[in-house]
């Protein structure tokens, strides 16, 4: 599995920490813990590359630490 930019955040309407992987443009999961919100985007983000692949649309390389303004 390549290695995307990773934000984990927590949020006060959700009562979770919410993960997103940028790159893959809805690929986001939440968890009670951080390390679950963690495990569960990594698992989302698999099935996000392999469900591209079915569908034969590009996968995004991993292009590291990404900035916003």
């Amino acid at each position: 599995m390549a290695r995307y930019e990773l934000i984990i955040y927590w949020s006060n309407d959700d009562k979770a920490f919410i993960a997103e992987i940028p790159e893959l443009p809805g690929c986001m999961a939440d968890g009670r813990t951080y390390q679950e919100a963690m495990d569960n985007v990594e698992l989302i983000a698999r099935e996000w590359v392999e469900t591209a692949k079915e569908l034969g649309r590009a996968i995004p390389e991993p292009k590291g630490r990404l900035v916003y303004a």
